[in-house]
């Protein structure tokens, strides 16, 4: 019989990645006195593409009137963990370079792939949309919400679970 807490995947164990994740989490808590999260993180690079283009227009949104967009500790969390997601699939030998993984192509066959990629940056701007909507993210809720016991913060896990669900289902059992 095998424990079902040892993980034989060639990842990292999702177990310890959740552990350290928690130890981060009240690091950050500690140390800075904020959550995790990383929503606010893209509006701040929005904000600086906006300026670079076209800084009056940016300078004058109400959100940029507030927040000046800038490099600051959310946006180097953001590159933390790209590159942090980077380290963990090259270390735990999945980096493939594969634009689509092997599983929506079996789905949906080969000449899906443009799908796929359209796919992703259609739900990337959406859930990026929700996250701002709903004054936060995955992590921003997720993890630090729940952690700090904020009911909003459990509803929207909830609900995260909840469009999982129904998208998995929809793109899989279809």
């Amino acid at each position: 019989m095998t424990d079902p807490l040892m993980y034989s995947g060639p990842a990292w164990s999702p177990y310890l990645v959740g552990a350290l994740i928690g130890v981060l989490t009240m690091l950050t808590f500690y140390f800075s006195n904020k959550p995790l999260g990383a929503s606010t993180a893209y509006a701040r690079i929005a904000g600086m593409v906006g300026r670079s283009i076209a800084p009056k227009h940016t300078d004058k949104l109400p959100y940029y009137e507030k927040k000046t967009p800038k490099v600051e500790w959310g946006v180097m969390l953001l590159i933390g963990i790209v590159a942090g997601a980077f380290l963990a699939a090259w270390q735990g030998g999945e980096l493939t370079g594969a634009w689509v993984p092997p599983m929506w192509t079996a789905q949906f066959g080969e000449s899906a792939d443009a799908w796929r990629i359209a796919a992703a940056v259609v739900g990337g701007v959406i859930m990026a949309f929700g996250a701002r909507l709903a004054g936060g993210c995955t992590s921003g809720h997720g993890i630090s919400g729940t952690l700090q016991l904020s009911v909003g913060s459990w509803i929207a896990v909830f609900c995260f679970f909840i469009g999982g669900f129904v998208t998995a289902h929809l793109m899989f059992r279809w």
